[in-house]
């Protein structure tokens, strides 16, 4: 098990976890029913905080942010001389997270997606977790909720007596509800990005040997060049312009550089 705790990377501060470290967090806040938010933070995931003020102090106010994507492992190595095997990608530290709740018998419930989405994502758990406790599952809505329907959300998932909740609500719109969700809540809010859509079977993910040299931007901007072209092509030289600044010492990152977010925006 390996947890070197964060390393500032850009002025967001990313834990430097194997899986082993962060499934261990994450059901020891789940057996205590401790408020808990957690994401697995890709390049484009962390240059949402870099660029925005309010989001920075959101992600830095996360309990567990993991190295997603390969570049910013390898960041965490060349900043910090933090040396980690692999990265904690969150579609893997999903299935890892399910099948500790199986095996310690810790019920999920999962937010986000359509209901045609969550229903062939259950049956995809249910087939490799058989004995894993479903607790319920709730649609989004794809729009911002009114306080009545937070209320409502809160209320459901608290009902279903779940003990740890994943959420696939897309960066970083899913970072922004267990920023805001995870006390009302008191457990594990899980930020997984597009582990719904990769488990359920509806996107194709990268050949290993791309994800292992970081190319697993190239293979998702090959399958949706027209929705992903934007966030590739003028974040990814951005992040490593900015992380040569940082390297070289010509410029600071200060993750206290941030602002609260004046209002809720409550996604859903």
């Amino acid at each position: 098990m390996i947890d070197h705790g964060k390393q500032n990377v850009l002025g967001i501060q990313v834990d430097a976890v194997d899986y082993e470290a962060a499934v261990q967090r994450i059901m020891d806040a789940a057996r205590d029913r401790r408020p808990y938010a957690v994401s697995a933070l890709a390049v484009h995931g962390l240059m949402t905080g870099v660029l925005d003020r309010s989001h920075r102090y959101r992600l830095n106010e996360f309990d567990l942010l993991t190295p997603d994507g390969q570049p910013v492992r390898w960041a965490m190595r060349w900043l910090h001389g933090v040396k980690l095997a692999d990265r904690v990608y969150g579609p893997r530290l999903t299935l890892e997270v399910c099948r500790r709740a199986e095996l310690e018998q810790r019920s999920i419930f999962l937010f986000g997606g359509s209901e045609a989405l969550l229903a062939r994502l259950r049956a995809q758990l249910a087939e490799r977790f058989p004995k894993l406790k479903i607790a319920g599952s709730l649609a989004s809505r794809f729009r911002k909720l009114t306080p009545e329907e937070r209320d409502e959300t809160i209320a459901t998932i608290r009902a279903s007596g779940a003990e740890i909740t994943l959420v696939g609500l897309g960066c970083p719109r899913q970072e922004v509800f267990a920023y805001e969700f995870r006390d009302a809540l008191s457990m594990p809010v899980l930020s997984v990005g597009a582990a719904f859509n990769f488990i359920a079977g509806d996107l194709a993910q990268a050949p290993k040997y791309m994800q292992d040299r970081g190319l697993e931007w190239l293979y998702r901007l090959g399958k949706e060049p027209r929705r992903l072209w934007r966030r590739y092509l003028l974040l990814n030289p951005l992040y490593v312009g900015l992380l040569l600044l940082q390297m070289t010492r010509l410029r600071s990152f200060d993750p206290g550089d941030a602002d609260p977010p004046l209002e809720q925006v409550l996604y859903g």
